[in-house]
């Protein structure tokens, strides 16, 4: 069923799709009388149909029913990311979306090897968002996960550190297993905290720690830094029940 995103709220008897919304509807050729979902972005979604042409710009849909997303988890998940290079920031949003993740947030570590400069960032994050629209349409969700530019690694543990269950991970930790944290207490907010090529300092670490998140290992072996939130974030959903 062909999945639209409009601004919220979303309207209670009748939904017009204009812009790229009704270009891509046009695309699709929808039939009268074809049920097609309307979201707000944000968790709550419409069963539309009734696809009538108004001009050229503009598609109506009669709302037939208002519900929660059924594709949404219980538990939200927030992704902290220290800047990667090249495109690698691309790919996580996109899986972490498919996957998942409440929101995405980037920040600057003291091993970070690209830095966007700020000239340019407003740009970036305008095309960071597209990429988790477009995924969360794709993957059926009826949320886009927000995506953030954070300005200082203290900035991102106060805020990962504010979740029921806040988690860094490490290489060097060798004995705090993702698992244990997870069977500790219940939760219903994680953040999952992982550090860019280089890895943190040991002193970051340190902080994180002192700020009450928990150092965690994903394993014997060491993960790139576009693998290691991926694992993690399909991980908690694992136990989450999610899968």
């Amino acid at each position: 069923m062909a999945r639209f995103f409009i601004a919220p709220p979303l309207p209670e008897a009748e939904i017009t799709l204009t812009g790229e919304n009704a270009r891509h509807a046009r695309v699709l050729r929808l039939k009268p009388g074809e049920e097609i979902i309307v979201c707000d972005g944000q968790g709550s979604e419409c069963r539309c149909a009734d696809a009538t042409r108004v001009g050229e710009q503009a598609v109506q849909l009669a709302v037939l029913a208002r519900q929660a997303s059924a594709a949404e988890s219980a538990v939200r998940v927030s992704v902290y990311i220290a800047f990667p290079k090249a495109d690698k920031l691309e790919h996580i949003i996109q899986k972490a979306t498919e996957l998942g993740a409440y929101e995405i947030v980037t920040f600057p570590s003291a091993r970070c090897i690209a830095r966007p400069e700020e000239k340019t960032l407003a740009k970036k994050l305008e095309r960071w968002q597209k990429i988790a629209a477009s995924a969360a349409e794709q993957s059926g969700r009826g949320r886009i996960p927000r995506v953030r530019v954070l300005r200082s690694y203290p900035e991102a543990v106060r805020e990962a550190a504010g979740a029921e269950l806040g988690l860094l991970f490490y290489e060097r930790e060798l004995s705090h297993t993702l698992r244990a944290a997870l069977d500790e207490r219940p939760y219903r907010s994680v953040s999952l905290l992982t550090g860019p090529e280089g890895g943190l300092e040991e002193a970051g670490v340190a902080l994180a720690r002192e700020a009450g998140m928990q150092i965690c290992t994903l394993g014997r072996r060491i993960l790139r830094c576009e693998t290691a939130p991926l694992c993690a974030l399909s991980a908690v959903l694992f136990h989450a029940g999610e899968f």
